[in-house]
């Protein structure tokens, strides 16, 4: 359903009263609970036990759906309005990257320790903006859907358990991740994944002066290289205006044990990332094919294993979401966010490329994601309940 922009103007008293009723303390308190429980990808199950506590005891419904990860079943709210609607979800990951665990802490207006840019603090505005809904009891239609799950950060996790959810069809008509992303609006980002090869030939590892009458695996990795910068150049021909050109790349080469020995293995690790248009599986099918052309040519083996991120997508800027969540950035700071490309692979890209649902990034202001020093701004947290809630109450109630 399309409407008019007029129908997607929010009113004066309504975004009042939502941002009257957004409580920073509750909000602060909720995100340093999450915080409070260290949670490495794959190892969710006490904080997502935590968060269905936390709503359960606020009276929300909650329901647990494993979705391919038993050991840490999503939590999965549902508010719903007076009358019939569309949906709009909350979306966010409890997992952490396989970091030392850091305590929170506030420190000058800052939530500071491991999740709070990414993204128990951003998890928590979202959860402030679910009540916030509930309290003013202003959806006067449709629903709200909160969803929290694991196996999000790459290469811990395959992203299979948020995949699982939506080809089940649990997931809303719009969809809003407060990942710590709000510079601008990102409506194009390209997919990605991490790739890891093996070569290896027969025989031992040898002193070098040893050596067989073979080119070894040093240069085979060295021509495979080659070969990936030729797909890299070859690739980047085609260029999105904002998101720019999809790419290989070779970050890490590994082999032998000392500067003169002739190794049996050599190991390279690195990235390919691609524009929508392009999927996975044709990426995944020409890398291998490079790889085994390269291995019969050399009379060695070659493994490749491949860790996907997410897949490549692309925002409608004319989308109702789109169009309710720009007039509440507009009412909320005087302007429209410009259109960019987003950065990094997150959930948003999964909803796109598996179901074509348009997801907004859009989170507090932090900093420090997958380092030891995460720090999130306090005020911007309250921002981004704000701004979920109405968006809600716009996009629903249509």
């Amino acid at each position: 359903m399309s409407v008019s922009n007029s129908a997607l103007t929010l009113a004066s008293s309504q975004y009042r009263q939502i941002a009257k009723a957004v409580n920073e303390e509750r909000l602060i308190n909720t995100a340093t609970r999450l915080m409070s429980v260290h949670s490495p990808t794959g190892q969710c199950g006490e904080v997502a036990d935590l968060l269905a506590e936390l709503l359960s005891d606020e009276g929300f419904q909650v329901q647990r759906i494993e979705a391919n990860h038993s050991a840490a079943p999503a939590v999965i709210v549902r508010h719903v309005g007076r009358n019939p609607g569309r949906c709009l979800q909350f979306e966010g990951h409890l997992d952490t990257v396989h970091l030392p665990f850091v305590p929170p802490a506030q420190v000058d207006g800052r939530l500071t320790g491991t999740g709070a840019a990414d993204m128990k603090a951003g998890i928590a505005a979202a959860v402030e903006a679910l009540r916030v809904i509930r309290e003013l009891d202003l959806l006067t239609h449709g629903s709200v859907l909160l969803t929290a799950h694991d196996l999000h950060e790459s290469p811990w996790g395959d992203g299979r358990q948020l995949n699982s959810m939506i080809e089940a069809g649990l997931h809303g008509d719009g969809v809003l991740i407060p990942e710590y992303f709000q510079d601008f609006l990102p409506i194009v980002g390209r997919g990605g994944l991490i790739w890891r090869v093996a070569l290896h030939r027969a025989g031992e590892n040898v002193h070098e002066v040893m050596r067989p009458n073979e080119p070894g695996v040093v240069l085979a990795a060295s021509e495979l290289i080659q070969r990936l910068s030729k797909w890299d150049r070859e690739i980047g021909i085609a260029r999105d205006p904002l998101a720019g050109p999809g790419s290989v790349f070779v970050g890490q080469i590994h082999a032998g044990e000392l500067y003169n020995q002739f190794p049996t293995t050599a190991t390279l690790e690195g990235t390919c990332r691609w524009l929508p248009g392009v999927t996975s599986a044709s990426v995944e099918q020409r890398f291998s094919q490079i790889l085994s052309a390269l291995a019969n040519e050399y009379s060695i083996t070659g493994e490749v294993q491949f860790s996907p991120m997410r897949d490549a997508f692309r925002l409608d800027p004319n989308d109702d979401l789109t169009v309710a969540f720009q007039s509440v950035i507009m009412r909320d700071s005087g302007r429209n966010l410009t259109h960019g490309a987003k950065p990094f692979v997150d959930d948003g890209n999964a909803f796109w490329a598996l179901a074509g649902i348009p997801a907004i990034t859009h989170g507090p202001i932090a900093g420090g994601a997958h380092t030891l020093e995460e720090w999130v701004q306090i005020d911007s947290l309250v921002c981004v309940a704000r701004r979920y809630a109405c968006t809600a109450v716009q996009y629903c109630n249509l």
